[in-house]
């Protein structure tokens, strides 16, 4: 959802609107409530002048199959001892592709809470 319709929402239920139907919220809503008014209107001021995120550029190969070709670099650079940052740049990959990947065939150990496939078998 985009921040200026978040925004039209919240500022629809500041007046006590519901943002679906139009109607106007029974008087024991909870959206009529002194407090709840003031925070919408204050997210609403922050949302305002905050600028759209802008989506940040992939790197050509993000999100693409491996190759067995891009294994081999990926090993062979990895062994050579490219850091993860470096591998990633010269793979047309993201950092976090290029470390998911080292994990998955058993080079690196996996960051506590990651979520890849086990090793593959060698």
């Amino acid at each position: 959802m985009e921040l200026q319709s978040a925004r039209q929402i919240i500022d629809t239920l500041s007046q006590g609107i519901h943002p679906v139907t139009g109607e106007a919220m029974p008087a024991d809503s909870p959206y009529n409530e002194p407090a709840v008014i003031r925070a919408l209107f204050t997210v609403s001021r922050a949302l305002q002048d905050k600028p759209a995120r802008v989506p940040r550029e992939l790197p050509p190969n993000a999100g693409k199959p491996w190759a067995a070709e891009e294994d081999a670099r990926l090993e062979a650079g990895f062994a050579a001892g490219a850091d993860v940052k470096q591998l990633a740049e010269q793979l047309g990959r993201t950092p976090l592709g290029v470390e998911s990947r080292l994990v998955m065939r058993g080079k690196l150990p996996p960051r506590p809470g990651m979520r890849v496939s086990a090793p593959a078998a060698s």
